[in-house]
Parts: C-alpha cells; sequence; structure tokens
C-alpha cells in the first residue's frame, strides 16, 4: 500500500473533478480525500495498491470532459484513511 499527494492545475474547478476522482476512487478501491483550493487547482491524497494508485493519478490527469489539466504534481504522502471523501475548499 502506498499514499501518494496529487497538486492538479489548470481547468479542473467548476467541471466536476472532485466527483470525478471520487468516482474513480471507488472504482479503484483507492481510499484517501479531494478539495478544491484557493488558488484554482484541485488537490488529493490517494492511499492504496500501487497499481490503482497509478490508475488514479493517470485519471487525474486526464480529468472529467470538461477539464484541461495542465499539470499533476505528484509527491508522497502520508496517512491511511477507511474511505475516499470530498473536502472543503482551502
Amino acid at each position: 500500500m502506498i499514499t501518494r499527494h496529487l497538486l492538479i492545475r489548470g481547468r479542473v474547478q467548476g467541471v466536476g473533478f472532485r466527483h470525478y476522482m471520487a468516482y474513480k476512487a471507488e472504482q479503484l478501491g483507492i481510499s484517501g480525500w479531494v478539495r478544491n483550493r484557493s488558488d484554482g487547482s484541485v488537490e488529493a491524497v490517494v492511499h492504496g495498491p500501487q497499481t490503482a494508485v497509478a490508475a488514479i493519478i493517470e485519471c487525474a490527469q486526464r480529468g472529467p470532459r470538461a477539464s484541461q489539466v495542465s499539470g499533476v504534481s505528484v509527491s508522497d504522502g502520508e496517512g491511511v484513511y477507511a474511505s475516499f471523501e470530498m473536502r472543503e475548499t482551502v
């Protein structure tokens, strides 16, 4: 099991990105969280098997149809989570 922190930039707010990530996390058996940031980016922490985490990172790089992802920064994350949740904007 691994944990990664994602920072997703581009046209990623107002396009259903958090719901998309939550849906993909459920499909892949990923736990963690996702939230909008006041700078217009989306931030997520994903925890699960290495192959599932790699798959959700690929999903984040594509995003939902209406999004235009310009970049995804990936770094080591911390924590173990029981489920995947959408958090408040920071």
